[in-house]
């Protein structure tokens, strides 16, 4: 089984970015998917990101794009979401995921059921 760590969440004003990472541990695969999730109390978990590790094929939801940057260290294991031009609506607890059947290559959008091992979360604000 993976372990997913998130780690780099905390408050910035909004315009302002901030890089969360992913630290990954225990089993892997040559061909995997990992991703971001958000999810604010009342509302259902959306997928923000979602990259193919083994070729480097990218989704993102439309709300982020041309803003958020995802990518993956394939030595150090570590998943990055690189967030800039943050809007107080970007605010949530940010979970990092990982899928090693791989059908982020096939979708253009990121599902949470698509994903087996999730981290516990870490929150980010963004300050009007």
């Amino acid at each position: 089984q993976m372990q997913l760590v998130e780690s780099g969440g905390g408050e910035v004003q909004a315009g302002g970015s901030l890089t969360l990472s992913c630290e990954s541990s225990g089993d892997t695969s040559d061909n995997y998917c990992m991703g971001w999730f958000r999810q604010v109390p009342g509302k259902e978990r959306e997928g923000v990101a979602s990259i193919a590790t083994g070729i480097g094929s990218t989704v993102y939801l439309d709300s982020v794009k041309g803003r958020f940057t995802i990518s993956h260290d394939n030595v150090k294991r570590t998943l990055y979401l690189q967030m800039e031009s943050l809007k107080p609506e970007d605010t949530a607890m940010y979970y990092c995921a990982a899928d090693f059947n791989g059908w982020c290559m096939y979708t253009d959008y990121v599902e949470s059921r698509q994903f087996e091992f999730w981290g516990q979360g870490i929150l980010v604000t963004v300050s009007s």
